[in-house]
């Protein structure tokens, strides 16, 4: 009986420190906000190579700015699935490049595919 009551006891103790338990925080695009210092280095073991992501405005599920000196067009995001993820288009005279990164931590962690020079890059940025 002694045992039952204990057992009971434990079960109703850890229901509810799992109903206090906290939700992470929802993330939160406006951080987006601002002016990031993107690597674009080419390997891992290459110099630094910096250009500037800025993000200007930030509605609903759109953002615009500029990324390596060109405008951003269809900056979208999503934070649905406990992150701010990131996807959108510049171009130059060798065609569309698609961007799509994920902000973590502070950082944004992405690549971007050039179809017109027919490469996939992996890029960081850290905000300024």
């Amino acid at each position: 009986m002694r045992t039952s009551i204990l057992m009971v006891g434990l079960a109703a103790a850890a229901l509810i420190a799992c109903s206090t338990v906290q939700p992470a925080s929802k993330p939160q695009p406006l951080e987006l906000l601002g002016t990031w210092k993107v690597d674009l280095r080419p390997t891992p073991d290459a110099d630094p190579y910096f250009q500037e992501f800025v993000v200007c405005k930030v509605e609903g599920k759109t953002f615009s700015g500029t990324f390596y000196g060109s405008p951003i067009s269809q900056g979208r995001l999503n934070s649905d699935w406990g992150a701010v993820r990131i996807a959108f288009v510049t171009a130059d005279g060798s065609g569309p490049y698609n961007h799509s990164a994920v902000l973590s931590g502070g950082r944004l962690e992405g690549l971007t595919h050039s179809t017109g020079r027919d490469f996939l890059s992996y890029w960081s940025a850290s905000k300024q």
